[in-house]
């Protein structure tokens, strides 16, 4: 009898995790008209925004330095990588001397609410704004003022990414096997990520790739780089890959 019911509850999550899986979704926006040509601009990758950790039985965020140090350097390795391969002249943010963080953190956080924003009330149809419903439209930013941030002077362009991840402890899986019985909606885990472009001469968000439910797990090199991927993945001007390259970016997904 303990065999069938373990037996039950293994098939119970095994279909919770596919259901999980068929609506993750990626969604990218452009604004309408945007192009990037390669060779044309100068990228400033900001700082990635990284926070990890754990997932409590009572879905609380409990971070944890440990994971969030391993995947800063492996994501930070991965873009290294990628930054080649975007089309135009990508360079890390590099903080002028004598010039505090904080505004620049503002903005970070900022972009992260923008974000938000757009998955919300654009990306799902459903929850749409009145003033987002037009197709095609995609109008959203962070103010012209982020032209003035030290260090951004001479780019045309400012690149964001964020990733968090709260890995769901054994208490909080078995607690959604069970609120699965009761039919009681219960997610275990959090793995969400955002890249955007931001247009520095107006502040306007010209690009957005976003999904709450990414793969890879950024706390070792192979998930990294899945990760990057799928948060690069349809970047203004970048090349496309040749036919071989997307089979075997497509399989490893």
């Amino acid at each position: 009898m303990v065999a069938i019911v373990r037996s039950l509850l293994a098939m119970l999550l095994l279909a919770l995790i596919g259901a999980g899986s068929a609506q993750a979704q990626e969604k990218t926006g452009i604004k309408p008209g945007f192009t990037l040509g390669p060779g044309t601009a100068r990228i400033v990758l900001l700082r990635p925004s990284i926070k990890v950790g754990a997932q409590s039985t009572a879905g609380m965020f409990e971070p944890n330095a440990d994971w969030t140090q391993q995947a800063r350097e492996n994501i930070g390795r991965s873009l290294a990588r990628a930054q080649a391969g975007l089309g135009n002249r990508v360079v890390d943010y590099v903080e002028p001397a004598g010039v505090s963080a904080p505004q620049l953190a503002e903005y970070q956080d900022l972009f992260d609410a923008v974000a938000q924003s757009v998955i919300e009330f654009q990306f799902f149809p459903g929850n749409r704004l009145p003033t987002k419903k037009r197709k095609g439209q995609f109008e959203w930013g962070l103010g012209d003022g982020i032209a003035r941030v030290p260090g951004l002077a001479d780019a045309d362009y400012a690149l964001f990414v964020t990733t968090e991840d709260h890995f769901g402890s054994t208490g909080r899986k078995v607690l959604q096997i069970f609120a699965a019985l009761a039919r009681v909606p219960v997610v275990a885990g959090v793995h969400k990520g955002f890249a955007g472009l931001v247009d520095l001469r107006t502040g306007e968000l010209v690009w957005l790739n976003a999904d709450l439910q990414m793969g890879g797990d950024v706390r070792d090199a192979e998930g990294a780089d899945k990760r990057v991927r799928q948060l690069l993945e349809g970047f203004p001007g970048k090349p496309a890959e040749p036919a071989g390259a997307a089979t075997v970016a497509t399989a490893a997904r």
